[in-house]
């Protein structure tokens, strides 16, 4: 089940401990996956924003910016009722900002330094583009959605986006694995909005009770799942989410653990 481990972990591993959770997920029962597709199944090509920094004049390590990525997607979170869309450029640049304010970097620039370099890193998205920017497969994936496949369960990605995810997936080789993808850009709803949920149920005919989703953001992903009556599971690879009810893992390959009976 989940732990509850509060503040900094340094490097990936099992969640462990006890919370306040709903009820226990019904692994055995599911016939659907919806997966997020940033964060759970590719996650950004941190080189693109090492080297920005560089170009500021700020070196890092990508292991630290990894780290701080995933710290920061709490505060992310708790913010959508006030960014109101996870796709916005006022959105990305609060992103980086959280991201780059838990990041060691030589030289330290401060509070002040980090709005400014976050702030230069907006033109990213569009220089290099989101379907390269979002194009590292994450660990382990490739495997679990296999695993998936061979299990029988049905396989749809449920993203917040601007039209590309379709793109991004057949891009990095893992189109063929879903089927189906929805994309917020192309169906007009975005998560936590129940709509898309319920939009994705309607395209593979799936039932809301053998359906579980599976995203990164507490906010979006959680929160509108369970508006649509899905399951839901947060990822959570550093243990950096010590009070939500719902239940937590690594990654997909801890997942694919608990649906074979393993955790």
């Amino acid at each position: 089940m989940v732990v509850l481990l509060a503040g900094w972990c340094d490097g990936p591993g099992p969640i462990k401990g006890s919370a306040v959770l709903e009820p226990p997920l019904p692994y055995s029962q599911l016939k659907t996956l919806f997966l997020d597709a940033g964060n759970t199944i590719v996650a950004m090509e941190l080189d693109y924003i090492a080297s920005a920094l560089k170009t500021e004049g700020v070196t890092c390590n990508l292991s630290d910016l990894r780290r701080a990525e995933a710290a920061a997607r709490p505060v992310v979170s708790a913010a959508l009722p006030r960014l109101r869309s996870t796709e916005s450029i006022d959105s990305f640049e609060f992103y980086i900002r959280e991201m780059l304010l838990r990041t060691p970097m030589t030289p330290a620039v401060g509070e002040e330094g980090v709005v400014t370099l976050a702030h230069n890193m907006v033109p990213l998205l569009d220089r290099i583009g989101r379907v390269k920017f979002w194009s590292s497969i994450i660990p382990g994936t490739l495997e679990a959605l296999s695993a998936f496949r061979a299990r029988g369960l049905q396989l749809v990605v449920v993203s917040n986006s601007d039209g590309t995810v379709n793109e991004l997936l057949r891009d990095v080789g893992l189109r063929e694995f879903f089927d189906a993808v929805i994309d917020s850009h192309v169906v007009g709803y975005e998560k936590p909005d129940p709509k898309i949920f319920l939009h994705a149920l309607e395209v593979v005919g799936a039932g809301a009770e053998t359906t579980l989703h599976v995203g990164d953001l507490y906010e979006a992903d959680v929160v509108g799942a369970r508006a649509a009556g899905i399951h839901a599971l947060l990822l959570d690879p550093y243990n950096d989410w010590p009070l939500v009810d719902c239940e937590r893992a690594v990654d997909l390959k801890e997942l694919l653990r608990r649906f074979s009976g393993e955790d």
